[in-house]
């Protein structure tokens, strides 16, 4: 700005300069040119005294060859000229000073002259024998002028010139110095003159609605990256040229580049053929995907392109675990056949048997026999049933689950009461022992870990075994462990009790009535309160199982 205003007052400063001295030539080339003719009116006055005299003698006399001097006789017939032959000049009698001089005296005029090729000033006397003594000068032009004044006019122009731009650099400083004092973050405070008012407060408005605007950014901002920095997948934004914009902690470990690396091209870290072919046609606006193996481990790369009307502004990038989908895809697959498979066993039972209630092929004796059989799968169905549905409840709870106080202690004892006619019945004696350890839960989740990790151990235990549940508070966690007498399980069978349906022993599951669902249930409510569980197993000898609740 600060040039600009510069320039434009050196501009004005050399075009008033450049005025001035145009008008001051003109003013002085008219002053030159009447001063001029005024001399030459007087000149001519004196020779024509002088010639009427000493006549033709005088006029020879005179040595100035800067004043053309002719004398003219009566009819017009050139009796006397310094420049030129009397003898070969035309008459002069139509000559308009000669002929105001033989009208009036006196004549004068301004012509071009072809004998002379020069533009003359013409000054005539009449004599008193009637002749006319006529005296010229050249003209002074204005390109005469200007040549002779050429030193003091480009003196005064280069003096006006220097003036003029140190007074542009002084006015021009001043006019920016007050823009350039404004605290864009306090306008209001800056002291400028009275024009500038307007755009204070125009910059002021402005301030406080970017500040707002920031504001709301950084809310967005922190959001966006609240939600996406512990997602497990792989979230990367590009602006239209593949810039990184943003890059969540998955995504940086799974291409193995820092954080650090927003603002820079995605493809100076990952230079892969599908990379930029997923990105090419993200840029085209055209969705595209594609799996890459990571570490040995199948990768889904989603790029999805973001328009602003029908133009490409970004790409979102979004990497996630292919293999999870797989192996979740898988567990669904063996999941569903697994319910099939064990809602078939007692509907078949139920419907074999109830055809031959319904047909009379049972004896009279046999009928409490079939009527219990009935009874017993139905039981069985309404337990599996009941756990497939506690599963999938399970499967829907969020992390944020209602929390409140709960002694883990109370909740053995009240769940070791609830069991005892089970444990009598199985010949099993069950002990609870510990202290009171307060736990932050669902109660209901609670007692559903304690129960089927009870009802577990009194169901593979042996007859006249023991069932020991043990609570205990630490600094940091509280421990539950429930250990019991049992056929334990083997060391290679342990990592996949926790799997749907699975049994160690599947003989003993069916004759005990267990739905193979119960240890699931306990692993997805352990998870949801961010418990640890911990097998200990002999062959057997027993099995302990150990959740640990934080604090």
């Amino acid at each position: 700005m600060t040039k600009k205003i510069f320039r434009s007052i050196c501009l004005v400063a050399i075009c008033v300069v450049l005025s001035v001295m145009a008008i001051i030539m003109g003013v002085m080339y008219n002053y030159y040119s009447d001063l001029q003719a005024q001399r030459l009116d007087k000149q001519v006055e004196y020779v024509a005294d002088a010639v009427e005299l000493n006549g033709e003698e005088y006029l020879k006399s005179i040595k100035d060859n800067s004043i053309r001097m002719t004398w003219i006789a009566k009819d017009g017939t050139v009796l006397y000229d310094n420049e030129a032959s009397s003898d070969q000049m035309e008459n002069h009698l139509e000559r308009e000073e000669v002929k105001q001089a033989m009208a009036t005296g006196k004549g004068s005029s301004q012509r071009y002259s072809k004998t002379l090729t020069q533009r003359q000033y013409y000054s005539a006397v009449r004599l008193n024998d009637s002749s006319v003594m006529r005296m010229s000068v050249k003209e002074l032009t204005w390109w005469a002028l200007l040549l002779s004044m050429i030193q003091p006019i480009i003196i005064v122009f280069l003096v006006a010139l220097l003036v003029s731009f140190l007074f542009a650099y002084s006015l021009s400083k001043k006019i920016v110095e007050p823009l350039n004092k404004i605290d864009l973050d306090s306008p209001n405070e800056a002291k400028v003159y009275e024009e500038l008012t307007p755009l204070v407060k125009r910059i002021e408005v402005q301030q406080k609605q970017i500040k707002n605007q920031q504001l709301e950014l950084e809310k967005k901002r922190n959001e966006f990256d609240a939600a996406t920095e512990n997602m497990s997948e792989g979230i990367i934004l590009l602006n239209s040229s593949g810039v990184i914009i943003s890059i969540n902690k998955m995504a940086s470990k799974l291409l193995g580049i820092s954080t650090f690396c927003v603002g820079k091209d995605l493809l100076l870290f990952s230079s892969g053929v599908e990379i930029q072919e997923l990105l090419r046609k993200a840029e085209e606006g055209k969705h595209s995907e594609v799996i890459l193996p990571i570490d040995n481990v199948n990768y889904h790369f989603n790029a999805t392109p973001i328009f602003s009307g029908d133009k490409v502004t970004g790409i979102a990038l979004i990497i996630f675990d292919f293999t999870e989908m797989e192996k979740a895809e898988e567990v669904r697959r063996e999941f569903t056949a697994n319910v099939s498979h064990e809602l078939r066993t007692p509907l078949q039972t139920i419907a074999g048997s109830s055809e031959l209630l319904s047909n009379g092929m049972v004896a009279a004796d046999d009928v409490p026999k079939f009527a219990s059989r009935i009874n017993k799968e139905a039981k069985r169905l309404i337990a599996l049933v009941e756990d497939i549905i506690k599963l999938s409840h399970l499967d829907e709870e969020s992390s944020g689950i209602v929390s409140e106080k709960i002694d883990l202690l109370e909740v053995a004892k009240m769940t070791a009461i609830n069991l005892t006619p089970v444990a009598q019945k199985a010949d099993v004696e069950i002990n609870v022992s510990g202290e009171p350890s307060i736990v932050t839960g669902k109660s209901e989740l609670l007692t559903s870990i304690v129960y089927n990790l009870c009802d577990n151990a009194i169901k593979y235990n042996r007859k006249g075994g023991r069932v020991d549940v043990e609570v205990k508070s630490f600094i940091d966690c509280v421990k539950l462990s429930v250990s019991d007498t049992g056929i334990g399980i083997p060391i290679e069978q342990q990592s996949r009790i926790f799997e749907r349906f699975y049994r160690v022993d599947k003989s003993r599951s069916k004759e005990v009535g267990g739905t193979g669902l119960g240890l699931s249930i306990v692993k997805h409510a352990a998870k949801l309160h961010n418990a640890e569980i911990e097998v200990r197993s002999i062959v057997d000898k027993g099995t302990t199982i150990i959740v640990t609740f934080p604090k």
